[in-house]
C-alpha cells in the first residue's frame, strides 16, 4: 500500500529567506498562502514581470519584488525556494541551482523537482493544522481544509492557552506531567455515544 512518507514541520519564515521564481499567477497564489499563514515572512520575488494583485500584496507584507530575470545570483542568503514560472527550462535550472546549494526548493505543479510541497493548511489562533496528499491531489488538500476550517471550534484557542497555564502549575517529573495533561485532555477526543 502506498503511504505519504513527508515529513511535516512548521518553519518560522520571519528568520528564514524565501525566494518566489515568478509573477504570474500561481507565483500570487503561493505568495498570497504564505502571508496567509506567515504574515511575518520575509519574502523575495523575481520575475521580469508582477500582476498588479501581486504589487498590491507585496505592500502588505516584507516582500521585496526584483523586476528582472531569474539568476542564480538570487540564491545568495536563501533558505526555501519555489519556482512558478510558466518556462520548464527556468524552472529546472533553479532546481538545478538549489540542489547544488543545498537550497529547499519547490518547483510548482512538478512533484519530482520538488523538497517539500505546500499542504492546505487551517490556522485557529496558536492551533496549526497541515494537510498533505503527498502532490497527488491539491483539490483534496483543499477541500480538506474546508472541512477542518469548518469543525474544529473557534474557541480553540482558548483552550490551548488554559492548558498552557495549567500545565505550568502540574508538579513533577516529564512523564507525570504527561500523564496528567493526557488525563484532563482524554475528554476533547472521545466519541459521544
Amino acid at each position: 500500500m502506498e503511504r505519504n512518507n513527508l515529513y511535516p514541520i512548521f518553519l518560522k519564515l520571519n528568520s528564514l529567506n524565501v525566494l518566489i521564481v515568478g509573477g504570474g499567477h500561481v507565483a500570487e497564489e503561493k505568495l498570497t498562502f504564505l502571508l496567509k499563514s506567515s504574515p511575518d515572512a520575509k519574502v523575495t520575488m523575481v520575475s521580469p514581470m508582477f500582476r498588479e494583485a501581486t504589487i498590491e500584496l507585496a505592500k502588505k507584507g516584507d516582500v521585496t519584488l526584483i523586476k528582472r530575470r531569474y539568476s542564480k545570483r538570487y540564491l545568495k542568503g536563501k533558505h526555501i525556494v519555489i519556482a512558478t514560472t510558466d518556462v520548464p527550462s527556468v524552472n529546472v535550472k533553479v532546481h538545478k541551482h538549489c540542489r547544488k546549494r543545498s537550497i529547499l526548493v519547490n518547483v510548482a505543479d512538478n512533484p519530482p523537482y520538488c523538497d517539500f510541497y505546500m499542504g492546505g493548511i487551517v490556522t485557529k489562533g496558536n492551533v496549526k493544522v497541515a494537510i498533505s496528499t503527498n502532490g497527488k491531489s491539491p483539490t483534496t488538500a483543499k477541500r480538506l481544509r474546508q472541512f477542518f476550517e469548518d469543525v474544529i471550534p473557534e474557541n480553540v484557542d482558548d483552550l490551548v492557552k488554559n492548558l498552557n497555564e495549567y500545565r505550568k502549575t502540574i508538579k513533577g517529573d516529564f512523564e507525570q506531567k504527561v500523564e496528567t495533561l493526557n488525563e484532563f485532555t482524554k475528554g476533547l477526543i472521545e466519541k459521544k455515544e
